[in-house]
Formats: C-alpha cells, structure tokens, sequence
C-alpha cells in the first residue's frame, strides 16, 4: 500500500516544512557521493605519485651504481692538445695530473692498480675503483716522444709518438677494454676467460694473449693492424653506421687495413719488424719511396714537410733512422743516400729542393 501511495504522491500537496526536510537530504547525499568521489580520487592520486616515486628512485639508483663503459667515458673525455705538450702526461681517476720529464721511463701498475710506479723511484696511489665503479686513467704522450706502460693484468704499451691511452685503474669484468688514440704496441697477458679489446675509431681489436702494433691517428681516414705473434680479430663496431659489419681474422706477419669510415678491412702480407721497431727508438725503411718515409716522420716530429719534386718524392730508400735524435740529424741521415737539399722555413715547417 505504502508503494503505491508512493507512486501516486503529489509533490504539491507536501507541507514546506517536509519540503524543507527533503530538500537537506538531498543536499547531504549529494555531498556525501562528492566526498567519496574525492576520497578515491585522493587515494588514486597518491598512489600514481608513490609509484613515480619509485620508480625515480630506482632510476636513480641505477644511474647511480651502473658500471660506466669505456665508450662512456671517452664520449665525455676533454680534448687535451698534444701538440702544446712537452712532456709525457699521466691523468689518474682522482684527478691527479702527473708529468713524467724523464725520458724512457717506465710506468709500472700493480695488480690492485691502487699503486703506480714511474720509473724506479716515485710512486703514487689512487683509488681502483670508486663505489664499486670502474676509474680510468689517461696516458698522454707528445710528439717527439715515446712511452712504456705496464697495466694492472701484467699487459705491456709502448705508446708512439702523439698518442693517448685510456685504460682502467684494474680490469673489472668479463674483457678487458682499453681505448687508443695514435700508435702503440700491445704484448697483452693471457687470460683466456678474460679477453684484452682494444677500442680504436669504430673498430675493436680483440685478443686473448699476443703482440701487435695499432695505428689510428684521429687524421687518418685508416687503421693498420699489424700481427707479430698469436691471433686478432678485427670488429667493426657501431654497425649501423658502417657499409661493412664483416669481422676479420688476422695471423701472425699479417697487416690489416680497416676503413674508419665504411668499416671495410682488408689484409696483406708484410715486412712485420717495421711496425715495431719504433719502440726501440728506430725506423726501419725497406724500398720505401721516400713521401711515404717524410709522411712518417713528419707524424712523428709533429713537423709539416713539402718535398718539391715529385721524381725525388718517388726515390726509393732503404736503412735505419734513429728516432731518438732531432729532426734535423734524421735528415742529413737520409741526404747520405739521397740527394737533395732542405730549408726549416718556420718552427713546423720543412721544405726538401
């Protein structure tokens, strides 16, 4: 009975006092479903901000304790000018900058790679590594100078002339990884579950225990690998960028010519001891013409030199240039054989008649 007085009730027969009464619940039901609305929404909101919280934090944190790669600290590495330089330059992880004015010194790491020995009597000590990040260090050698490092894994470097070396403090990791820029040759310490990369424009040297020479001046538009003793393989790296992704095995007497730009390599056959003979403080020439001898030392001296006539230029020569003195003396060596007469015109400037 009371539903169907309900639905026959005549609002215009209700008392304003009723009206009245009504008219609050409403009103109270209404803000009652607004609040539970905002309520949920609250409780939504601070959820969503929680979990951008974590995952903030987590980010941070991994961006915290992530392991630098050695790309990611050559990107940001600041250009230092060789050319300015006098003497060879050892930057440690800690920011110290250490200047080696002895020539033919010896730097020596331990197996920690805490403790870094120059030469027989100083030694420094650094941090290996930091929250147990890898720390680089940079060696720097000028033109005009040459220079021998032996890493914390026992691995030997001899560094030519206008080079840079980066490498860990220790090796930490499936590989070792270094980064060069100029020439060096490496006698890597086998460690077959360990291999030795050594990273050079956009390709990668990889070996487990051997000795070879490489060559990548940030100039050349190459770079030569050249086996003396065990096996390389030659990696061209950031694929996408390069027309060949082809790896190359090279042996023993082998050179390797890789194309920085395309990724190309090819090998040849070669006169191995020429490649190595410089960290002795010698050039070896055999039947070399001699613009390719003058392009060499010049590198080496940081000098420009223009030979003027082309027949001179494609003269052949044969013998041995001691490196260790002046330019000057590397020249009149050459003149004993050859003919030709030469002018400094400025400090970096040499013109051959």
């Amino acid at each position: 009975m009371r539903d169907e007085k309900s639905k026959n009730m005549n609002f215009m027969d209700i008392s304003d006092a009723e009206k009245k009464q009504l008219k609050e619940r409403i009103t109270n039901s209404i803000y009652t479903f607004i609040m539970r609305r905002s309520r949920i929404k609250f409780g939504i909101g601070i959820a969503v901000a929680s979990i951008a919280v974590i995952i903030s934090i987590g980010i941070f944190n991994d961006s915290m304790f992530k392991t630098p790669t050695l790309e990611d600290f050559t990107s940001t590495l600041e250009s230092d000018d060789i050319e300015s330089l006098k003497n060879v330059k050892l930057l440690l992880g800690d920011n110290q900058n250490i200047e080696i004015t002895d020539d033919n010194t010896i730097i020596t790491y331990s197996n920690s790679g805490e403790k870094v020995t120059i030469g027989n009597s100083k030694s420094v000590y650094q941090e290996s590594s930091k929250n147990k990040k890898i720390v680089y260090n940079t060696l720097i050698v000028p033109y005009g100078k040459r220079s021998e490092i032996e890493l914390s894994d026992g691995s030997k470097v001899w560094l030519n002339s206008g080079s840079k070396l980066v490498f860990p403090a220790s090796f930490i990791g499936d590989k070792r990884e270094v980064y060069l820029e100029g020439e060096g040759v490496f006698e890597v310490a086998h460690n077959k579950k360990q291999p030795f990369v050594v990273r050079a424009a956009n390709h990668e040297i990889e070996v487990l225990g051997t000795v070879f020479n490489v060559s990548s001046y940030p100039e050349d538009s190459l770079i030569e690998v050249a086996l003396k003793d065990g096996i390389v393989q030659i990696n061209p790296i950031h694929k996408a960028k390069l027309k060949s992704n082809k790896n190359i095995i090279i042996k023993p007497g082998e050179l390797a010519i890789c194309n920085k730009e395309t990724g190309g390599i090819q090998t040849k056959k070669v006169d191995i001891e020429k490649y190595f003979s410089w960290r002795e403080g010698i050039f070896i020439f055999k039947n070399d013409d001699l613009f390719t001898i003058m392009k060499k030392i010049s590198k080496y001296y940081n000098v420009s030199i223009i030979i003027k006539n082309k027949d001179l230029a494609n003269q052949e020569f044969s013998g041995l240039l001691d490196i260790k003195d002046s330019v000057e003396s590397v020249l009149n060596t050459i003149k004993e054989t050859t003919e030709f007469e030469y002018q400094i015109k400025e400090e970096n400037k040499i013109i051959i008649n």
